[in-house]
């Protein structure tokens, strides 16, 4: 019997030393050839792609088109499965690969009907790029098919990858669309609900659209709000739920106004009058939710084209798998990168749905689209998307009305190829005649060129709307007509440019006022307290370098919060039974002025104003609340410090939220759920900004896999400085995910940083490269070094 249970037990080792082999070996497959020689069908002529030690891509080809299939064998080899959640994603089909926990992501999505509008409108989109889309589709399924193994990932899930085409290009870059736009429009609904139940006074407070941190680059700043007088508005006389019913209503409803932390961006550039040498230089940094690997794919692509200057064209920088095209860098004549503009986009319309094939002239006519989401494992959902001609349905309500969404996303010519032609410009003027061209989520775009000049101005469709219409009354009045559909335009967009200025930056918040502000509208503005910094930063020297700039990047100065600190301590002094508020004021006594991972004080602050604001806007927002009930729901109110800030200094006792008798009673109680909350934690004075400031930085399944998912798939979990109300953005999984600086002509001297490194597997030496320079913010350079690996893909040979 022992000699039994002893081969048994070896059995059960060797199966298990094979099984583990086995798995090895799977793995291994799916890791790309990164030397030798490598046919690639369609070729016009040898293309040549390098690795340097980071694994940044260079692809020397003949032509435009045979780089770009060579691009797309390469994404394809790294990144396959995270392409594949960007089509995914855009067309509400994660469920299929997914399961039953995505079903409801894919109806939220799928009622755009992404995959639908792309299909029919392709060749818009693809315009006279159609071959090079087809191209890189082309290098897409080669590069995925000469894997020895389907990516890992599929692996693990049991399923297979499909195809790629031209089509999936267009839904990864819609994808975007769904990353940088409220797909929803959450905010206005809720503005739009919570509306009808504030005096119109209470209401323009709550809403108001700017601080004293404003930084537009046009136009005044709004600063902070200025409070009514109690003639004009007195809390006190109006409804409110009580304590007890918001408590319990805000534990369930989304953020607080004063935001956690957003996504973002910051980008900025200075003029060849502020450099040494006369040359421009253009920072960029776009956050974002952060994964391993990261979103971008760094990559630089050289081939000989007329239409470039000199006949050839030398781009670098940041490519998004899925699209074949250089998203941000430099073709050594300009370089350019992006924020996401916050311009409104949707607009909400109350429509009244004809009954059955009716055509009442009161109604409007609505076309039903049978939509079917097939899910992993189970059986597939069907479920109808009714559309308007203003745009899909999302709400129906008791009276038979419904609201319907028009998005810029679902026009023709939301999006298209146009970012292939900023490879060719030579010079400023080209590359701003190629934005008049692209469609993208619409960006803040600056540039610079090597002969020291920069511009800003708006790169994507902006909303032609009637002048005479409100986009934020989705009703008109009973005796006006209804605003017309609106359409998009990609032209003409606002610009500032240099010798006007020498200085740019823009931060996801307000730049421009004025008529220009009344076209492009509010889809929910940052507040200006990055801008500030940056502009603040900008107006410090007369003379830049690219470290300068990468200084401004990572900035970690916590400007906003020092006012707030010092009103921390005033109100633990100012009163006696304050227990909360002095705890925290002990612990919080040194101040080192920036988001440190080692700072207590900042953690602490930071905490107990976002408590504080909650407490106020609950509080001004009561009557809506009240007779709103479980339907009403918080807005993101993006600029409430300029109205919190103003409270608490002049702290008028017609403005108190009813649930509390003083002032002082608000701020100690934020500071009794601060204090209790980090109490749970261990001693106060060892809460470190750093402790909660963790990466978590991981790839998608490393949930999936039990005890070792995270360790496998995640970056290192270290303490990140910054935050989000400075420049150097920095979250558990939200931040920079990238960062560039960089003047054209000079891309040697140029700086790059990309956290979770560039390849997809694990196994990979490209596996989180170059993450460390990101933690430490330490110069890299943007250019690919020496070359580590060469991979040359040629035509296949004839018989």
């Amino acid at each position: 019997m022992l000699r039994w249970l002893k081969r048994s037990a070896l059995l059960v080792v060797l199966l298990l030393a094979i099984a583990l082999l086995a798995t090895w070996w799977l793995l291994r497959g799916s890791l790309p050839a990164l030397d030798g020689e490598v046919a690639l069908p369609g070729l016009s002529a040898p293309v040549t792609v390098s690795r340097d030690a980071l694994g940044v891509v260079t692809i020397d080809a003949a032509n435009e088109t045979d780089a770009i299939r060579a691009l797309g064998y390469v994404h394809a080899q790294e990144r396959y499965f995270e392409m594949d959640l960007m089509r995914r994603t855009a067309a509400g089909e994660l469920a299929a690969l997914f399961g039953s926990i995505a079903v409801d992501t894919d109806r939220r999505h799928r009622v755009h009907r992404m995959r639908a509008r792309v299909e029919a409108g392709l060749a818009g989109i693809a315009g006279e790029r159609l071959p090079q889309l087809q191209a890189y589709a082309a290098g897409v399924n080669a590069g995925r098919d000469a894997l020895r193994a389907r990516p890992w990932p599929y692996l693990l899930l049991g399923q297979s990858p499909q195809p790629w085409t031209p089509a999936d290009s267009a839904l990864a870059g819609f994808a975007m669309y769904f990353d940088l736009q409220d797909a929803e429009n959450e905010r206005e609904l809720a503005l739009l609900r919570m509306r009808p139940h504030l005096p119109p006074a209470l209401y323009d407070l709550v809403t108001h659209d700017g601080s004293r941190w404003d930084a537009p680059l046009a136009g005044r700043p709004r600063g902070d709000a200025i409070l009514p007088g109690a003639d004009q508005l007195d809390l006190r006389t109006l409804p409110s739920p009580g304590i007890e019913a918001a408590t319990a209503a805000s534990s369930h409803g989304p953020a607080p106004p004063a935001a956690d932390l957003h996504p973002g961006s910051n980008n900025f550039a200075v003029a060849g009058t502020l450099t040494a040498d006369g040359r421009a230089i253009v920072a960029n940094d776009m956050h974002l939710g952060l994964r391993a690997p990261n979103i971008w794919f760094r990559a630089r692509l050289r081939y000989q084209d007329p239409r470039a200057p000199g006949g050839r064209v030398d781009i670098g920088g940041f490519t998004l798998p899925g699209l074949p095209a250089v998203v941000v860098g430099s073709n050594t004549h300009v370089a350019w990168g992006y924020t996401n503009s916050n311009i409104d986009t949707l607009d909400w319309r109350r429509v009244h749905p004809c009954a059955g094939d009716a055509a009442q002239a009161a109604c409007d006519r609505v076309t039903a689209h049978e939509e079917t989401i097939a899910v992993a494992g189970a059986e597939p959902v069907a479920f109808t998307v009714d559309e308007t001609d203003w745009g899909p349905i999302l709400h129906r309500d008791p009276d038979g009305t419904a609201l319907a969404l028009r998005w810029v996303a679902h026009l023709p010519g939301a999006l298209n190829l146009g970012l292939f032609d900023l490879a060719y410009a030579g010079n400023l003027d080209a590359a701003l005649a190629a934005a008049d061209r692209t469609a993208i989520p619409t960006q803040n775009l600056l540039i610079g060129d090597r002969a020291g000049r920069i511009a800003w101005r708006l790169l994507g469709p902006i909303a032609q709307r009637d002048p005479d219409c409100d986009p934020a009354l989705p009703s008109p009045a009973p005796d006006d007509p209804p605003c017309p559909p609106w359409s998009i335009t990609t032209a003409a967009g606002p610009l500032l440019a240099s010798p006007t200025a020498d200085r740019l930056w823009t931060a996801n918040s307000r730049v421009v006022d004025g008529t220009l502000l009344q076209r492009i509208g509010d889809g929910g503005y940052a507040l200006g307290i990055r801008a500030h910094q940056i502009r603040e930063g900008l107006a410090a020297r007369d003379r830049f370098t690219e470290r300068d700039l990468l200084a401004i990047q990572l900035d970690d100065r916590a400007v906003l919060l020092g006012e707030w600190w010092r009103l921390l301590r005033g109100a633990a002094a100012e009163a006696e039974d304050v227990p909360a508020l002095r705890a925290l004021a002990e612990a919080a006594q040194t101040w080192q002025g920036r988001a440190g991972t080692d700072s207590v004080s900042y953690r602490i602050v930071r905490a107990w104003r976002l408590a504080v604001h909650q407490r106020i806007a609950e509080g001004l927002a009561a009557p809506a609340r009240a007779a709103l009930g479980d339907g009403f729901e918080m807005p993101a109110l993006n600029q409430f410090e300029g109205v919190a800030w103003p409270l608490l200094r002049q702290r008028p006792m017609h403005l108190l939220p009813r649930d509390y008798d003083s002032w002082t009673a608000l701020l100690e109680d934020a500071a009794v759920e601060v204090r209790d909350e980090l109490d749970a934690e261990g001693p106060l004075h060892e809460r470190t900004w750093g402790e909660r400031n963790t990466a978590a930085i991981c790839h998608p399944l490393a949930g999936a896999i039990p005890l070792i998912g995270k360790r496998l798939l995640c970056m290192p979990p270290v303490p990140l400085p910054g935050d989000g109300n400075m420049p150097r953005v920095q979250g558990p999984a939200v931040g920079a995910s990238e960062r560039m600086v960089v003047s054209p002509g000079r891309e040697e001297d140029g700086i790059a940083h990309m956290p979770g490194g560039q390849s997809g597997h694990p196994l990979s030496p490209f596996w989180g490269a170059g993450h460390g320079d990101w933690v430490e913010g330490t110069p890299a350079p943007l250019l690919p070094g020496e070359a580590v690996h060469s991979l040359r893909l040629r035509p296949p040979r004839t018989p």
